[in-house]
């Protein structure tokens, strides 16, 4: 196996050769957003393609002291099921970054991380078989037909209401899917009247489209008119901060990294600040300081006044950012 290091986009990558396939583990020093909390985060991301219709592999993490004066932290991990190049694994988050600053694996600012890549191994004639000489099985139906359960409310047993509108739907979906709804409806502190359910702070349409994501692990609105997408993928961020969607908060900050202009950086730059998105806040900084020109025009909007009154902080960051391009 070989190894290479770079540093892009926030991450620290290396590359592996695990059962003849090519990966990249990508580690996130600044950490990830973990249920509105900053985490270390790994991901396991596929550089190859698949031999059959496609892989199974997880990524283990725990981290370590070298030295064997520390047991090692517990043992996380992802698994995912990858097909084309880039396709990645849901975040491995290892230890929150406040509880990392005070342990006794960071020494020397510096922390080691030891990883585990696994690949279930291919059987052969496994993206063609048949059973009794039948045609090869069907995909699954089971987004289409929690959608379809979605859709007509049958057995619904809580209602939302958000602005006026109510959206029915099922608990125990609900919960399997958002921690943060798992614990209002069956932990400790769950409401005893928890069959409706009032939700301020998200717009209708946000919630509707977060609703089908958590049914069916798809966000069509995310897919059409890229200024429509932007302003979707603003709310829906927000959404799926609150309920704790890590997957669905990803596609959002990705979506809207690929909408990062002059009229929408400083807005961006501010959501991602309020709701953790680290590597969001990153791409955003990269842009605005890209130019003079661009900073100057960048400055000179709404939503730069609003980054002034909302993050101040980030300001200092801005500016810390532009010097060092000009010094460089």
């Amino acid at each position: 196996m070989t190894k290479t290091m770079d540093s892009d986009d926030g991450c620290i990558k290396s590359r592996w050769n695990v059962y003849g396939y090519d990966w990249e583990i990508h580690l996130y020093p600044a950490g990830l957003s973990n249920r509105s909390r900053m985490s270390l985060a790994l991901k396991l991301v596929f550089v190859g393609e698949a031999r059959t219709s496609s892989v199974r592999a997880s990524l283990a993490c725990q981290l370590v002291d070298p030295q064997g004066d520390l047991n090692p932290s517990k043992e996380e991990r992802q698994a995912g099921t990858f097909k084309r190049a880039q396709d990645s694994s849901s975040p491995v988050f290892v230890m929150e970054m406040s509880a990392l600053e005070k342990s006794a694996y960071l020494k020397d600012d510096s922390y080691t991380v030891q990883s585990t890549i696994t690949v279930l191994k291919e059987t052969p004639g496994s993206a063609t078989s048949s059973v009794h000489g039948a045609d090869v099985l069907p995909s699954s139906d089971l987004r289409r037909h929690l959608g379809e359960l979605l859709r007509s409310e049958a057995g619904a047993d809580v209602t939302f209401l958000v602005s006026g509108e109510s959206f029915a739907a099922h608990k125990a979906v609900l919960a399997s899917r958002s921690p943060v709804l798992m614990a209002e409806f069956f932990g400790e502190t769950k409401e005893e009247s928890s069959a409706r359910v009032e939700v301020k702070d998200v717009e209708p349409e946000a919630f509707r489209s977060m609703l089908h994501f958590v049914y069916t692990d798809t966000a069509p609105e995310l897919d059409q008119s890229p200024e429509t997408v932007v302003v979707m993928a603003r709310r829906l961020l927000a959404a799926a901060d609150r309920y704790g969607l890590d997957r669905l908060k990803l596609i959002c900050e990705c979506k809207l990294s690929d909408g990062i202009g002059v009229d929408t950086a400083a807005a961006t730059l501010a959501l991602a600040e309020q709701r953790g998105c680290a590597l969001l806040k990153a791409k955003c900084l990269e842009f605005i300081v890209s130019t003079p020109e661009i900073l100057d025009a960048v400055m000179a909007t709404e939503g730069y006044k609003e980054l002034e009154a909302s993050c101040p902080l980030v300001l200092r960051q801005l500016l810390k950012s532009a010097r060092g391009r000009m010094c460089s």
